[in-house]
Protein backbone atom coordinates (compact mmCIF):
# COMPACT_ATOMS: atom_id res chain seq x y z
CA UNK A 1 0.00 0.00 0.00
CA UNK A 2 2.89 2.65 0.76
CA UNK A 3 3.13 4.85 -1.75
CA UNK A 4 5.94 5.29 -3.86
CA UNK A 5 8.40 8.14 -3.26
CA UNK A 6 8.39 9.99 -6.64
CA UNK A 7 4.72 11.95 -7.34
CA UNK A 8 2.94 11.14 -10.18
CA UNK A 9 2.76 14.29 -13.36
CA UNK A 10 -0.78 15.73 -13.52
CA UNK A 11 -2.33 14.79 -16.75
CA UNK A 12 -5.04 15.97 -18.69
CA UNK A 13 -8.29 13.61 -19.28
CA UNK A 14 -9.46 14.37 -23.32
CA UNK A 15 -12.84 14.62 -24.29
CA UNK A 16 -14.08 11.11 -25.07
CA UNK A 17 -11.22 9.59 -23.04
CA UNK A 18 -11.94 6.94 -20.49
CA UNK A 19 -9.49 5.70 -17.60
CA UNK A 20 -9.50 3.17 -14.94
CA UNK A 21 -9.49 -0.91 -14.34
CA UNK A 22 -8.31 -3.14 -11.71
CA UNK A 23 -4.66 -2.91 -11.68
CA UNK A 24 -1.78 -0.93 -9.59
CA UNK A 25 -2.03 2.83 -10.59
CA UNK A 26 -1.22 6.11 -9.12
CA UNK A 27 -1.59 8.99 -11.47
CA UNK A 28 -2.73 12.34 -11.41
CA UNK A 29 -5.80 13.82 -13.55
CA UNK A 30 -7.27 16.81 -14.52
CA UNK A 31 -10.56 18.10 -16.57
CA UNK A 32 -12.28 21.07 -16.63
CA UNK A 33 -13.73 22.10 -13.36
CA UNK A 34 -11.62 19.44 -12.03
CA UNK A 35 -8.25 17.83 -10.28
CA UNK A 36 -7.81 13.90 -9.81
CA UNK A 37 -5.94 11.61 -8.18
CA UNK A 38 -5.92 8.26 -8.35
CA UNK A 39 -4.32 5.57 -6.57
CA UNK A 40 -5.09 1.76 -6.38
CA UNK A 41 -3.02 -1.64 -5.40
CA UNK A 42 -4.40 -5.20 -5.42
CA UNK A 43 -4.32 -7.24 -2.11
CA UNK A 44 -0.61 -8.81 -2.23
CA UNK A 45 0.28 -6.96 -5.08
CA UNK A 46 -1.27 -8.88 -7.31
CA UNK A 47 -1.37 -8.53 -11.20
CA UNK A 48 -5.25 -7.50 -10.46
CA UNK A 49 -7.92 -7.46 -7.63
CA UNK A 50 -11.25 -6.97 -6.66
CA UNK A 51 -11.48 -2.96 -6.62
CA UNK A 52 -12.41 -1.18 -10.00
CA UNK A 53 -12.35 2.18 -11.18
CA UNK A 54 -13.48 3.91 -14.17
CA UNK A 55 -13.28 7.60 -15.03
CA UNK A 56 -14.40 9.48 -18.27
CA UNK A 57 -14.81 12.97 -19.57
CA UNK A 58 -17.72 13.46 -22.37
CA UNK A 59 -20.05 16.43 -23.82
CA UNK A 60 -17.50 18.60 -25.37
CA UNK A 61 -15.39 18.74 -21.45
CA UNK A 62 -18.79 19.51 -19.19
CA UNK A 63 -19.37 15.88 -17.98
CA UNK A 64 -16.71 13.89 -15.50
CA UNK A 65 -18.00 10.77 -14.41
CA UNK A 66 -16.67 7.91 -12.14
CA UNK A 67 -17.48 4.80 -11.09
CA UNK A 68 -15.37 3.12 -8.15
CA UNK A 69 -16.91 -0.27 -7.09
CA UNK A 70 -15.58 -3.03 -5.22
CA UNK A 71 -16.25 -6.78 -5.45
CA UNK A 72 -16.52 -9.37 -2.64
CA UNK A 73 -13.30 -10.70 -2.20
CA UNK A 74 -9.85 -9.82 -2.90
CA UNK A 75 -6.86 -9.80 -5.08
CA UNK A 76 -6.03 -12.33 -7.90
CA UNK A 77 -8.93 -14.71 -6.52
CA UNK A 78 -11.90 -11.70 -7.78
CA UNK A 79 -9.54 -10.26 -10.90
CA UNK A 80 -11.05 -11.83 -13.24
CA UNK A 81 -15.08 -11.00 -12.66
CA UNK A 82 -13.72 -7.05 -11.59
CA UNK A 83 -12.72 -7.28 -14.93
CA UNK A 84 -15.60 -8.09 -16.61
CA UNK A 85 -17.43 -5.41 -14.67
CA UNK A 86 -15.00 -2.77 -16.07
CA UNK A 87 -16.68 -4.07 -19.18
CA UNK A 88 -19.72 -3.79 -18.11
CA UNK A 89 -19.20 -0.25 -16.85
CA UNK A 90 -17.72 0.65 -20.17
CA UNK A 91 -20.76 -0.56 -21.87
CA UNK A 92 -22.83 1.68 -19.53
CA UNK A 93 -20.87 4.51 -19.23
CA UNK A 94 -23.08 7.12 -21.28
CA UNK A 95 -25.97 5.97 -19.60
CA UNK A 96 -27.58 9.65 -18.76
CA UNK A 97 -29.66 8.80 -15.61
CA UNK A 98 -26.89 7.36 -12.99
CA UNK A 99 -29.93 5.50 -11.09
CA UNK A 100 -30.74 3.81 -14.41
CA UNK A 101 -27.34 3.17 -15.03
CA UNK A 102 -26.91 1.46 -11.31
CA UNK A 103 -29.87 -0.32 -12.20
CA UNK A 104 -28.20 -1.76 -15.14
CA UNK A 105 -25.20 -2.71 -13.58
CA UNK A 106 -27.24 -4.12 -10.78
CA UNK A 107 -28.72 -6.53 -13.30
CA UNK A 108 -25.64 -7.15 -15.49
CA UNK A 109 -23.43 -8.34 -12.42
CA UNK A 110 -26.14 -10.42 -11.36
CA UNK A 111 -25.79 -12.51 -14.24
CA UNK A 112 -22.22 -12.15 -14.74
CA UNK A 113 -21.63 -13.57 -10.87
CA UNK A 114 -24.68 -15.68 -10.99
CA UNK A 115 -25.52 -14.35 -7.65
CA UNK A 116 -22.38 -15.74 -6.15
CA UNK A 117 -20.52 -12.56 -5.31
CA UNK A 118 -21.72 -8.84 -4.69
CA UNK A 119 -20.31 -5.44 -5.26
CA UNK A 120 -20.75 -2.18 -3.44
CA UNK A 121 -20.10 1.05 -6.19
CA UNK A 122 -20.26 4.28 -6.60
CA UNK A 123 -21.48 6.71 -9.11
CA UNK A 124 -20.02 10.42 -9.36
CA UNK A 125 -21.08 12.97 -12.16
CA UNK A 126 -19.53 16.18 -11.87
CA UNK A 127 -21.33 18.89 -14.08
CA UNK A 128 -19.30 21.86 -15.03
CA UNK A 129 -21.67 24.15 -16.28
CA UNK A 130 -23.35 23.95 -12.49
CA UNK A 131 -20.49 22.45 -11.07
CA UNK A 132 -23.22 20.09 -9.09
CA UNK A 133 -21.73 16.50 -8.14
CA UNK A 134 -24.63 14.08 -8.03
CA UNK A 135 -23.82 10.79 -6.45
CA UNK A 136 -25.59 7.53 -6.26
CA UNK A 137 -24.17 4.89 -3.75
CA UNK A 138 -24.99 1.28 -4.06
CA UNK A 139 -23.88 -0.16 -0.61
CA UNK A 140 -20.62 1.46 -1.06
CA UNK A 141 -18.46 3.41 1.93
CA UNK A 142 -19.68 7.66 1.82
CA UNK A 143 -17.08 9.45 0.51
CA UNK A 144 -15.75 12.25 2.47
CA UNK A 145 -16.37 15.95 1.23
CA UNK A 146 -13.81 18.81 2.60
CA UNK A 147 -15.71 22.26 2.00
CA UNK A 148 -13.27 24.75 1.81
CA UNK A 149 -14.99 27.45 1.96
CA UNK A 150 -15.23 27.11 6.08
CA UNK A 151 -12.42 24.00 6.24
CA UNK A 152 -14.54 21.55 7.71
CA UNK A 153 -14.76 18.09 6.83
CA UNK A 154 -17.93 16.01 6.76
CA UNK A 155 -19.31 12.92 5.18
CA UNK A 156 -20.55 13.14 2.00
CA UNK A 157 -24.40 11.20 1.91
CA UNK A 158 -28.19 12.30 1.89
CA UNK A 159 -31.05 10.30 2.88
CA UNK A 160 -31.72 7.44 0.48
CA UNK A 161 -35.42 6.71 2.11
CA UNK A 162 -36.52 3.10 3.29
CA UNK A 163 -34.49 0.40 1.15
CA UNK A 164 -33.14 0.17 -2.30
CA UNK A 165 -29.47 1.12 -3.05
CA UNK A 166 -27.92 -2.12 -2.25
CA UNK A 167 -24.59 -3.73 -3.60
CA UNK A 168 -24.74 -4.83 -6.90
CA UNK A 169 -25.38 -8.88 -7.76
CA UNK A 170 -27.84 -9.09 -4.11
CA UNK A 171 -31.35 -8.04 -5.87
CA UNK A 172 -32.51 -7.51 -9.53
CA UNK A 173 -35.20 -5.14 -8.55
CA UNK A 174 -33.85 -2.88 -5.99
CA UNK A 175 -34.45 0.36 -6.46
CA UNK A 176 -31.66 3.18 -6.65
CA UNK A 177 -31.67 7.02 -5.56
CA UNK A 178 -29.22 9.67 -6.33
CA UNK A 179 -28.74 13.45 -4.91
CA UNK A 180 -26.53 16.44 -5.53
CA UNK A 181 -24.72 18.72 -4.43
CA UNK A 182 -22.65 22.57 -5.08
CA UNK A 183 -19.23 21.63 -4.79
CA UNK A 184 -17.47 25.29 -3.89
CA UNK A 185 -13.81 26.40 -4.86
CA UNK A 186 -11.16 24.47 -3.55
CA UNK A 187 -13.77 21.82 -1.97
CA UNK A 188 -12.53 17.74 -2.26
CA UNK A 189 -14.24 14.87 -2.72
CA UNK A 190 -12.52 11.69 -1.23
CA UNK A 191 -13.62 8.31 -2.48
CA UNK A 192 -12.30 4.87 -1.49
CA UNK A 193 -13.30 0.93 -0.55
CA UNK A 194 -13.40 -0.11 2.32
CA UNK A 195 -9.62 -1.29 3.11
CA UNK A 196 -8.96 1.70 4.18
CA UNK A 197 -12.48 2.18 6.97
CA UNK A 198 -11.54 -1.67 7.87
CA UNK A 199 -7.49 -1.08 8.22
CA UNK A 200 -6.69 -2.78 11.64
CA UNK A 201 -4.23 -1.58 14.32
CA UNK A 202 -2.13 -4.18 16.37
CA UNK A 203 -5.14 -4.59 19.02
CA UNK A 204 -7.74 -5.44 16.14
CA UNK A 205 -9.07 -2.09 16.07
CA UNK A 206 -10.43 -1.03 12.73
CA UNK A 207 -10.12 2.27 11.83
CA UNK A 208 -13.59 2.87 10.94
CA UNK A 209 -15.57 6.21 9.04
CA UNK A 210 -15.05 8.28 12.13
CA UNK A 211 -11.01 7.41 12.54
CA UNK A 212 -10.94 7.77 8.59
CA UNK A 213 -12.34 11.68 8.93
CA UNK A 214 -10.34 12.03 12.10
CA UNK A 215 -7.26 11.43 9.97
CA UNK A 216 -8.14 13.65 7.59
CA UNK A 217 -9.05 16.95 9.47
CA UNK A 218 -5.19 16.14 10.61
CA UNK A 219 -3.86 16.47 6.89
CA UNK A 220 -3.15 20.13 4.60
CA UNK A 221 -6.04 19.57 1.87
CA UNK A 222 -3.97 22.15 -0.40
CA UNK A 223 -2.50 19.76 -2.00
CA UNK A 224 -4.47 17.17 -3.69
CA UNK A 225 -1.74 14.57 -4.06
CA UNK A 226 0.07 15.31 -1.42
CA UNK A 227 -3.14 14.98 0.63
CA UNK A 228 -4.09 11.64 -0.83
CA UNK A 229 -0.75 10.43 -0.63
CA UNK A 230 -0.71 11.57 2.90
CA UNK A 231 -3.76 10.18 3.72
CA UNK A 232 -3.04 6.41 2.42
CA UNK A 233 0.87 6.61 4.86
CA UNK A 234 -1.50 7.68 7.66
CA UNK A 235 -3.73 4.72 6.87
CA UNK A 236 -0.76 2.52 6.70
CA UNK A 237 0.88 4.12 10.36
CA UNK A 238 -2.73 2.80 11.89
CA UNK A 239 -1.81 -0.38 10.40
CA UNK A 240 1.33 -0.18 12.04
CA UNK A 241 2.93 -0.90 8.54
CA UNK A 242 1.15 -4.64 8.18
CA UNK A 243 0.20 -4.92 4.58
CA UNK A 244 -3.42 -4.28 3.97
CA UNK A 245 -5.67 -6.91 3.89
CA UNK A 246 -7.56 -6.17 1.27
CA UNK A 247 -7.47 -4.58 -2.11
CA UNK A 248 -6.76 -0.29 -2.04
CA UNK A 249 -8.49 2.32 -3.66
CA UNK A 250 -8.37 6.17 -3.10
CA UNK A 251 -10.13 8.42 -5.77
CA UNK A 252 -9.69 12.25 -4.77
CA UNK A 253 -11.61 15.13 -6.70
CA UNK A 254 -10.94 18.65 -6.33
CA UNK A 255 -12.71 21.28 -7.55
CA UNK A 256 -11.29 24.07 -9.32
CA UNK A 257 -14.13 26.81 -9.82
CA UNK A 258 -11.91 28.98 -12.44
CA UNK A 259 -11.16 26.34 -14.42
CA UNK A 260 -13.64 25.85 -17.39
CA UNK A 261 -14.73 23.70 -20.40
CA UNK A 262 -13.21 24.97 -24.15
CA UNK A 263 -15.51 26.74 -26.19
Amino acid sequence: MTVSPRPPERRPLQCMEVRGGNVAVEEALEAPGLQGWVYSRPYRSAEGGGDVHYLSLCQRGTISRLILADVSGHGASVSGIAASLRSLMEQNINVRDQTAMAGRLNREFGELSGMQRFATAVVATFLTMDQSLTVCNAGHPRPLWYRASDGEWGILDADPGDGGNLPWGLDDDTPYRQFSVLLGDGDLVIFYTDALTEAADGHGRQLGEPGLLELARGLDAGDLVAFGRDLVTAVERHRGGREAEDDVTVVTWRHEAESRPPG
